[in-house]
């Protein structure tokens, strides 16, 4: 054939920024660790690396959400599109939800409803990303920032979170990444991954820290309500007067169905900033040119919010309480793993492991690979969320499984603990 081969013409070319976002996902990391667990091992496998109760009976969601479902589906009524910014009686329920915990009324123009918390992660970076612009990530946190942000060439800079302070943000190392391009800050919380709930105190020197440096807060409440400790949650939109606070959640983990995929973006911002420079307009243009969630989501959504009833949601604080306690205690027993402090919310604790402690274990990631081969527990090697040779543990599970999987863990160390 003349000229080379028929492959050397081929045009098409991979998308470098695509290729290089799509290996720091959560879901990238474990898929490794779960293809290194021993298919001959006939005990079940612990799945202690990721956030999705749902699997457990104790963590089943309410009967009020799925006949919501049920019903808007049986009426026919959600078989088409939605208007262009979502079902207006969906945003005004969003609203009224997000607002009982605000000094001020949101209305059904401050929400869009989206596809899981990640598309509103999605549209955020998206509007914020003009050229030369940086935007400011918890260290630890969660990846998919990182993520989104390579995607869209948006400039990812890393403040630090501190252990020895309950993951309280180091407020000066912050303020001194930021430059005239930085755009915004994120704040999760409760924490994904380290289990922490940021005082009303802390909360309200960081919106003053985003004020003095000109950039709006991004506030990551997937986790919100799912506190268990001593403070309890605190809306950051509460400091919306302060600073402009753009809120991102779902009802995936508070309502345990994280493969609905419903969430939504909320401005808070009662003076009127975002609106003065265009984000507002931004995030609509870029919203129209995205997808949305299914009709008949946001047709049962306004039920499943406004008919949950409370002790669905005490059951669940119980649980999760009652897990994080058995996590920290057995995590003691462990010489090689310490455990900065108790978890207070979402549904994970921060790890940090001893490797000196260890016969032939290299790192984070050979730790949970090994753990996976001969144990079979899946954990999540710190690495993936920004802390190198931590472990990210998941107690959101069964009691049972919980107890078995850290049984495991331990056994597993014990027996690379290295002789004395």
């Amino acid at each position: 054939m003349e000229n080379g081969s028929a492959a050397d013409r081929w045009c098409f070319r991979p998308n470098d920024l695509a290729t290089r976002s799509s290996g720091v996902t959560i879901r990238s990391v474990l898929t490794r660790v779960v293809s290194n667990l021993d298919p001959a091992d006939p005990r079940p496998v612990i799945p202690l690396g990721h956030g999705d109760p749902s699997h457990f009976p104790c963590f089943r969601t309410t009967t009020v959400a799925e006949d919501a479902v049920v019903a808007a589906l049986r009426s026919a009524k959600f078989n088409g599109y939605a208007p262009g910014l979502g079902l207006p009686r969906a945003r005004s329920a969003i609203a009224e939800y997000l607002s009982k915990d605000l000094p001020y009324k949101l209305s059904s123009d401050d929400v869009y409803p989206t596809v899981g918390c990640t598309q509103a992660i999605e549209l955020l970076v998206t509007t914020l990303a003009s050229p030369n612009a940086n935007i400011l990530l918890p260290r630890p946190g969660f990846p998919y920032y990182e993520g989104v942000c390579a995607f869209t060439g948006l400039e990812a800079r890393h403040f630090d979170l501190l252990p020895d302070k309950g993951w309280e943000v180091d407020l000066d190392a912050l303020e001194a990444l930021a430059d005239q391009n930085t755009v915004a800050m994120v704040i999760i919380n409760p924490g994904n991954p380290c289990g922490n709930v940021f005082t009303y105190q802390h909360l309200k020197k960081l919106a003053e820290t985003a004020r003095k440096l000109g950039i709006l807060v991004i506030a990551d409440e997937v986790y919100d309500h799912l506190t268990f400790g001593n403070n309890p949650f605190v809306p950051m939109g509460v400091f919306g007067s302060i600073v402009p606070v753009i809120t991102v959640g779902s009802i995936s983990k508070r309502w345990m169905v994280p493969g609905w995929r419903f969430g939504w973006l909320a401005t808070n911002d009662p003076n009127g900033i975002l609106q003065k420079y265009g984000i507002i307009d931004c995030i609509k243009g870029v919203y129209n040119m995205s997808t949305d969630p299914a009709t008949f989501l946001q047709g049962a959504i306004p039920q499943i919010l406004e008919n949950t009833k409370e002790e669905f949601f005490s059951k669940n604080i119980i649980s999760l309480r009652e897990a994080a306690d058995v996590c920290y205690d057995r995590l003691k027993e462990i010489p090689c793993i310490a455990c900065p402090s108790k978890p207070e919310g979402s549904m994970f604790v921060m790890v940090k492991l001893n490797l000196s402690l260890l016969e032939d274990i290299k790192d984070d990631i050979d730790f949970c690979l090994k753990l996976g081969k001969e144990e079979s527990v899946v954990i999540l090697p710190g690495v993936a969320v920004g802390l190198k040779d931590w472990l990210r543990i998941t107690f959101a599970v069964e009691p049972s499984s919980l107890d078995d999987g850290l049984g495991r863990v331990k056994a597993f160390c014990l027996r690379h603990a290295k002789k004395q």
